[in-house]
């Protein structure tokens, strides 16, 4: 209704606007979050039934170019070596994510500092540091205290059971004298907080049906709901409006009947992600706006970080029972992780050791590189393969670049006519050799462990999972487009909570850190409501 002015309008319900709403529920304000796609069921995930396989190569694929599900978008990556993957619900990308939970580092936040590339954080890790422990407490996170690689932090939660398979790889990395630890995973391993613990069903990334995995949907909105925020679903946000005075009124939307519609609003918050965000600024351009809201910089869109990202693969003679086990969580190596210019490049990368394949995947991909076939010897070369194989994952950090920009297409648009996002990505030099570096290093790991073939590569395609740093914070209002707690410099009563405020991108999953980014943002305006706009 043209009446309806709600205190604070929330676009997007992903692992930052669920933490968002949560916090921000404390001020008994009036809260609304509008999300584009809506509930998933625990019933409908893939693991439910024996072709989970086949359904997350369709309809559960990481990418919304692929699925095509109604409350996806169309995104063109065709300049770009790694494609975007996401996902649009109640909860977001958290759906589908592997749950592997690090932090980013104490030197992530002052790199400009230390090495003389990119920029400096206008915040440090101390200042995250009680929000990332407020979100392991709320979500249920596991992890091992006195990781030596981190300061000193207590997960609620007992670690993830290594399994057969981490402990044949920790073992080579005690040969090589090189770090690693159980990672922090974003998944209950014993009853927590009204949900169920872990029951190892394997495939994570399509969809926990056992609720196990710490996804927004299941830990931060029902925790919101009972505060008092309303949460409205299949609203596909078209622009942001403004007033005379430049500042944001509300949002238009068009609902699940295809009907437009606008929400008013005293405080307009994004968590779109570092792809959404950007999008929905630039397609809410303006008079008054010409080049985008919150873009007098010209930074909306532009600095995009996806994390390259390498494999190693280890196959050996004994049987590792690789499959078992949450898919993407088993140890982590941060042995490479800061920098040393010994090596040809700056910062570092994290090496994630996880699950192997399940059935189909492991046979699709021995046909797919050769390595098995129809007829005689088929079981046997099989057998082989399945349950025998160790995986590492590379996650390089990805140094900001003005080139590498989320615009919008000139022609593709979503269902409703928005046009679609176009990135434009490519791999620096710095991140070339840091692949190389890696792999070279994951395949002396597999070695070391007894691996009787390796292979490896990257970057791999189906892999932008990580979407970071295209509306990013800062105290300069020419180098930035948010300040140091998410407002933009432009529009005084426009936040920004998402990986897009990402100034550098770490070399690990960013999940927590975004989550705590959200947080600390969140309790800054609580402390900061009397002068909100100052």
């Amino acid at each position: 209704m043209p009446d309806d002015v709600v205190d604070v309008l929330i676009v997007g319900a992903g692992a930052s606007g669920a933490a968002v709403a949560w916090s921000l529920a404390d001020t008994r304000m009036r809260i609304v979050c509008v999300e584009q796609g809506g509930w998933m069921k625990q019933s409908d995930y893939p693991s439910n039934g024996r072709d989970w396989e086949a359904r997350q190569h369709r309809e559960f694929s990481l990418s919304p170019n692929i699925r095509q599900r109604e409350a996806d978008y169309p995104i063109n990556d065709d300049e770009s070596p790694i494609s975007i993957v996401n996902f649009n619900a109640v909860g977001g990308s958290t759906i589908l994510y592997s749950a592997h939970f690090p932090r980013l580092h104490p030197s992530d936040f002052k790199v400009r500092t230390l090495d003389g590339v990119a920029d400096d954080w206008p915040i440090d890790y101390e200042t995250l540091d009680p929000y990332f422990a407020e979100n392991d407490s709320n979500i249920g996170v596991a992890g091992l205290a006195g990781d030596p690689a981190l300061p000193y932090h207590e997960p609620p939660l007992p670690p993830v059971p290594m399994g057969k398979m981490g402990e044949t790889i920790a073992r080579a990395y005690n040969e090589l004298g090189w770090h690693w630890w159980p990672s922090d995973s974003a998944i209950v391993t014993r009853p927590y907080a009204g949900r169920d613990q872990c029951v190892n069903l394997g495939p994570c990334n399509a969809g926990c049906a056992q609720g196990a995995k710490s996804s927004a949907d299941v830990t931060y909105w029902p925790m919101a709901e009972r505060k008092g925020v309303e949460l409205r679903t299949h609203c596909r946000v078209r622009e942001i409006e403004t007033n005379a005075d430049g500042m944001a009124t509300g949002v238009v939307y068009v609902d699940a009947d295809g009907v437009e519609q606008r929400q008013r609003a005293e405080v307009v918050i994004l968590a779109c992600n570092g792809v959404g965000t950007p999008r929905l600024l630039l397609h809410s351009a303006s008079a008054r706006f010409p080049n985008g809201l919150a873009n007098s910089s010209g930074l909306v869109g532009k600095n995009l970080m996806l994390h390259p990202w390498g494999f190693i693969e280890g196959r050996f003679d004994e049987r590792l029972d690789s499959r078992l086990g949450p898919q993407g969580c088993c140890i982590l190596s941060q042995e490479f992780y800061e920098t040393d210019h010994s090596r040809g490049f700056v910062r570092g990368y994290n090496m994630q050791i996880s699950r192997g394949p399940g059935l189909v995947n492991a046979a699709r991909g021995a046909f797919e590189r050769g390595e098995l076939s129809w007829g005689e010897g088929h079981h046997e070369a099989f057998e082989r393969r399945f349950d025998h194989t160790a995986h590492i994952g590379i996650c390089c950090e990805d140094l900001p670049e003005e080139t590498n920009a989320v615009t919008l297409d000139p022609e593709l648009t979503d269902s409703d006519g928005i046009p679609a996002p176009k990135v434009s990505y490519s791999l620096s030099d710095n991140t070339r050799r840091m692949l190389s570096h890696a792999c070279e290093r994951g395949e002396e790991v597999m070695k070391a462990a007894g691996a009787v073939d390796i292979r490896s590569g990257g970057p791999i395609r189906m892999a932008g999972w990580h979407l970071l740093g295209t509306a990013r914070m800062g105290d300069d209002p020419e180098r930035s487009v948010v300040n140091a707690w998410g407002r933009s410099h432009d529009v005084k009563n426009l936040f920004i909570v998402d990986g897009s405020v990402f100034v550098t991108g770490g070399g690990v999953n960013p999940t927590t850190t975004i989550q705590a980014v959200a947080l600390y943002i969140a309790d800054t305006m609580k402390r900061n409501l009397a002068n909100l706009f100052d």
